[in-house]
């Protein structure tokens, strides 16, 4: 996997780190791991159109697809990010999961509380075989 974050800061860097963390299955079904990587406003719209926001997210991580440590793992590609503004960091990538293909778009802040980079937005848009 190849990051592209030149010039862009640690933020990206810091970024890059908790979005791959996401990926885990020890960190997807563990709520107490994910819960410090998702903001409080956080809205993702996933591959299949579902809307989701925080709490939902929470409570079916552990049981979507990439949770199990012996099942079908993401497989991220051509991760790149850039700092949008202080304390904001847009990244873009693809992934790969038990054959099918998304591109991916993800925005970070950073929390005034000191906890660091959270996830405030996701997007999987699949992509045609």
């Amino acid at each position: 996997m190849g990051v592209d974050s030149s010039g862009s800061g640690e933020g990206v860097a810091e970024a890059v780190t908790r979005e791959l963390r996401l990926m885990s299955p020890a960190v997807r079904t563990s709520r107490a791991l994910t819960d410090g990587l998702l903001d409080p406003e956080f809205v993702e719209v996933g591959a299949s159109g579902r809307r989701w926001d925080r709490r939902a997210m929470l409570a079916a991580l552990p049981e979507l697809e990439g949770g199990a440590e012996d099942g079908p793992r993401y497989e991220p590609a051509g991760l790149t990010g850039v700092e949008l503004a202080p304390g904001v960091v847009h990244l873009t990538y693809e992934t790969v999961i038990d054959g099918r293909r998304a591109r991916r778009s993800s925005i970070w802040r950073k929390a005034d509380d000191g906890s660091g980079w959270r996830m405030y937005y996701h997007q999987a848009t699949p992509v045609p075989e």
